[in-house]
């Protein structure tokens, strides 16, 4: 089953969280909070403009972001264990990492 976003709505693969603090403090996975990081699998084909055109999407697959903490809605694949997947809207992302 692949996912094909729509629009304007990217798929974000969530980044591993960190285990452990900057000091070395091992973080239970309760206190962990979710990384705002991650990277593009899958893009829509853009935005619709009022003339019926499509906007130009500005982040491509492969691409690494840093999006906001409530963007986007988790989606559980039956076959994907422990990845976190995400369909966000384009202006959720904050910016690229390159």
């Amino acid at each position: 089953m692949a996912i094909q976003p729509l629009d304007d709505r990217i798929l974000v693969q969530r980044l591993a969280q960190e285990e452990k603090t900057l000091g070395g403090i091992l973080l239970p996975d309760n206190a962990r909070e979710k990384p705002q990081k991650g990277k593009v699998v899958a893009i829509g084909v853009g935005k619709l403009k009022k003339d019926g055109g499509r906007a130009a999407m500005q982040v491509k697959v492969g691409d690494l972001v840093i999006f906001t903490s409530w963007a986007g809605d988790e989606v559980k694949q039956q076959y994907k264990t422990a990845d976190d997947l995400l369909i966000m809207r384009e202006e959720d992302v904050l910016a690229v990492i390159d």
